[in-house]
This record gives C-alpha cells, structure tokens and sequence, in this order.
C-alpha cells in the first residue's frame, strides 16, 4: 500500500486544535501521522491524543532528541505509545542540533554519531523487557528493566542526512528519515541505504499558485534549516554548497534579512513544494518515483486556504 503521511499537529495549531482534522485523515486517505520536535509542540504528545482520535492510522515521531530525554526515559515513553497503539508507533530518533541540544536544553552535542548508535541498542534491548547493565561509548545504564515491556516493541527510525547515519540506519534501524530535499536527492539518499530500508521524508509544501509568495515562505523556512550545520553539509553533500554559499556568509555576518534574499529560486522550488493542489501532488509523487517511501507532508502557513483546508486538498486521490 502507498504510504502518504501528515505533520501533526497543523501548522500554527495546538493539538487539541487539530484534532478534528486528525480524526479525517484516514477517511482523507492519509497512512500515516507523523510528529516533530524543535521548539513548539514536543514529538510524543499529539502521538499519544491521535492513537485515540486516528485508530488506524501508523505514527512516528520524526524525531524525538537522543540527547534531551535519557535512555530509560526514551525507553519508557516509547512503550508507553506503543501500548497506546500496538503494531502501529515507529520511534523516530535522531542528533537534533547544537543549538536545540546545548543552547536551549544545557546538554552536550558530542559524539552524535556514538550517541545514536548507543541508543538505538539500548532501545533494542530495552523495549523487549531485557534487564540492562551495560557501558556504551557515550553513557553507561546499570539495572534498567521497563516495568512493562510493551506486548508489540515499537519499530525504530533514524533521522540521517549523510552516508554514515544513512548506513546505520539501513544496518541497525527499520527506517530512515530525511528531510529537506528534492525528489533528485531522494535517488542519491536511496543509494546509501539500499533498497529494503524504508525511507521517510518530511515534505514543505505551500498550496498557492503564486510562485512568489511561495517562495517568499518556502525562503524563510529554508534559512532557518540550512544554516544549521548539519543541514549545510547535507547540502554539501548533495551538491547545493555552491548555491548556498552567499546564504551562509551572509548569516555568518549577522544579515537575516540578505540571507534568505541569497537563496536562489531554483533552490527553493527544489525544496519546497508549491503550486495548486494537483500540481503539488503530482510533486510529492516525483518523491515517491524516485524512490521515496513515506512521504509527509508539511503544509505551511500563509498559503492561500487554511492549512486545515489544506490538508483536505492534498490527500491521495484515490
């Protein structure tokens, strides 16, 4: 069966704001509804309120932090959603950034690599009720047990951007999740992780026919991602670092406003999905044609409906 995901909760929307549109989604046709984790709604919550409200529907957290909740703790979260929605809850797990992991939450970014890796084995173990004592290279877990194993252990998903989580994820995870990229780019990440991972991307799409106004969002997104270092060497990596480059000075320097001017058109209709509602679908369907599995989508503010109208527009046809 195609997948075909949604962000929640919407855009601009708490929770319990979205919750009528959650409870269509799969009457819509969605598959899948989907979390994010920066500084507004945290990953875990609306997954929990839409195992009740969406029965059917699978969630993911794309991506909950290894660095901001502790082991235990992640572990214990993640059986808690999948006994809410047994066989239905993948943990997305990932880095976060600097800035969100240091900055806003006093840890320490170190090791990132070491750091996923660790957990995703504890998480293995952990989630089947196994006793854990065990030095990692980046934390040490002495007599962990979960009190309640969850009957179906959730799936596990690694947010990876470059060859060397990409290859991780396809070793040791059951899915991978990208972001921020074009339907060309999916091809380059599919080749890292073979043919058998499934492969997951969030998908930005403004449903507007006014190509500038779309890319006047779809700028102010983008440079908020982009000149995160991690996204600037996925980009490097994937051939934009030339395009980029004038953004990145221009940010270094303090100038907000001539960065996002910097991006050029051709980087943001790579990026960013925008047109009328046909138009859009038939883009995210270039993803899944190149080799994208769960596509999920995105609908920003300041298009031209609703983003809960939105949402209506851009499910499957059927």
């Amino acid at each position: 069966m195609d997948r075909w995901g949604m962000t929640i909760p919407l855009s601009g929307q708490t929770p319990l704001e979205s919750k009528q549109v959650i409870s269509e989604l799969a009457e819509l046709g969605y598959t899948d509804a989907w979390s994010a984790e920066v500084n507004g709604t945290d990953g875990l919550i609306p997954l929990a309120l839409a195992a009740d409200w969406a029965p059917t529907l699978r969630l993911g957290s794309a991506i909950v932090p290894v660095y901001t909740r502790g082991p235990a703790l992640l572990a214990m979260s993640a059986a808690t959603l999948a006994d809410l929605a047994p066989g239905r809850f993948v943990l997305g797990i990932g880095t976060s950034s600097k800035v969100i992991v240091e900055r806003w939450n006093g840890g320490e970014f170190a090791k990132p690599y070491a750091r996923v890796r660790d957990t995703l084995r504890f998480l293995r173990d952990a989630l089947t009720g196994k006793k854990i004592t065990q030095r990692y290279e980046t934390f040490e877990v002495d007599g962990f047990r979960l009190e309640r194993p969850p009957a179906v252990p959730p799936k596990i998903a690694l947010a990876a951007l470059r060859p060397g989580m990409l290859r991780l994820a396809a070793r040791e995870a059951d899915a991978a999740i990208t972001n921020m990229l074009s339907p060309q780019d999916v091809r380059k990440v599919r080749a890292e992780v073979g043919a058998d991972t499934e492969l997951i991307a969030r998908i930005f799409v403004v449903v507007t026919e006014d190509r500038e106004r779309a890319r006047a969002i779809g700028r102010r997104l983008l440079a908020g991602y982009l000149t995160v270092p991690v996204y600037a060497a996925f980009h490097e990596w994937l051939g934009r670092g030339e395009a980029l480059r004038r953004m990145q000075e221009l940010w270094a320097a303090g100038d907000r406003r001539g960065a996002v001017e910097a991006i050029p058109d051709e980087v943001v209709d790579d990026l960013i999905v925008h047109g009328d509602p046909a138009t859009c679908r038939a883009r995210i369907r270039e993803y899944v044609a190149s080799g994208l599995d769960t596509p999920v989508l995105a609908p920003l503010l300041g298009a031209d409906v609703p983003v809960a109208q939105a949402v209506r527009d851009l499910a499957p046809e059927r």
